[in-house]
């Protein structure tokens, strides 16, 4: 059984079709039904059912493309393993953060990391926490910054900072004079807030029940900017952290006293994956640069 059997296998597998198969392969088409037939024969099975120019799988084939592709997988897990260590400098590190930590925490980052690893390269997205701790569970991202949520075993978090939660209104508001509310003093108003799905969202609700608050919510949003835009638009107030870019004089962030609200940005993992050594390097450089940040402020 040779290493070309199985990708040839797997890729006629996946589309169903040799002569689509053996484009796809840049081979003849002949040389594709030769090398699945001799691997049938090896296996002393079929491994497709063949009607005309038409192939499916049977279910002999079925169970053996899920072992191949674990095979396939393990073993270009392994090679990438070598590589990282004979260029140890070079690589690609595949990073997903939420979006109101892409307008200055994750730019920063990524500068200063790459002022001192200039080779290696990134590969980035955007999304809400679910989807991210989503993406971490199947293996398609190394590493993420989120918030911390109920996830398995296996996916690890290093907490990094906290962030305060204010309650943010409309310069003319009649709250926004105040030094600071307790949070049940807004349930009489309208709420912006996010999608379900999404960290901050997950919060509201958190701090709304325990205020015993029961929103009438008029926008869900994907972005923070997007939500403090229209509560400076007047069309409710929002409970969102202070972040970098908010320095509109046509809205105000109030503190609240109680209950505190808070949410915690942290970097996790998935320790059931391969993790490539370049990051690992990253998520170290994250950790120690937010450990330096709180030794200052203290």
């Amino acid at each position: 059984m040779e290493w070309n059997q199985l990708e040839y296998f797997k890729t006629v597998a996946e589309l169903q079709h040799f002569t689509l198969a053996a484009k796809k392969l840049a081979i003849s088409q002949s040389a594709l039904s030769r090398s699945v037939a001799k691997l049938e024969e090896e296996l002393g099975f079929p491994l497709f059912e063949r009607c005309g120019k038409k192939i499916s799988l049977n279910a002999h084939g079925q169970i053996f493309l899920g072992h191949v592709e674990r095979a396939l997988l393990e073993i270009a897990n392994g090679k990438q393993r070598i590589l990282d260590l004979i260029n140890p400098e070079y690589g690609s590190v595949s990073l997903a953060f939420l979006h109101s930590l892409g307008s200055n925490i994750v730019p920063h980052l990524l500068g200063t990391f790459r002022q001192q690893y200039p080779k290696i390269d990134f590969k980035l997205s955007q999304n809400a926490t679910s989807f991210l701790l989503h993406q971490l569970i199947t293996g398609e991202i190394d590493l993420c910054l989120c918030s911390p949520m109920k996830s398995p075993d296996f996916i690890e978090w290093i907490e990094l900072f906290t962030e305060e939660l204010f309650i943010c209104v409309p310069r003319n508001h009649r709250l926004a004079a105040r030094a600071q509310i307790e949070l049940h003093e807004i349930a009489a108003e309208p709420i912006i807030t996010f999608k379900k799905d999404y960290g901050l969202r997950i919060l509201a609700d958190r701090y709304f029940q325990i205020a015993d608050i029961h929103p009438y919510i008029t926008f869900e949003g994907d972005e923070i900017m997007t939500v403090a835009g229209l509560a400076e638009a007047q069309l409710g107030v929002a409970l969102i952290p202070h972040i970098g870019g908010l320095n509109n004089p046509n809205i105000v962030f109030i503190p609240i006293s109680a209950p505190k609200c808070f949410r915690t940005i942290a970097i996790g993992w998935n320790k059931n994956r391969y993790v490539p050594p370049v990051a690992k390097r990253f998520k170290e450089f994250v950790v120690e640069s937010f450990v330096k940040t709180a030794t200052k402020t203290t």
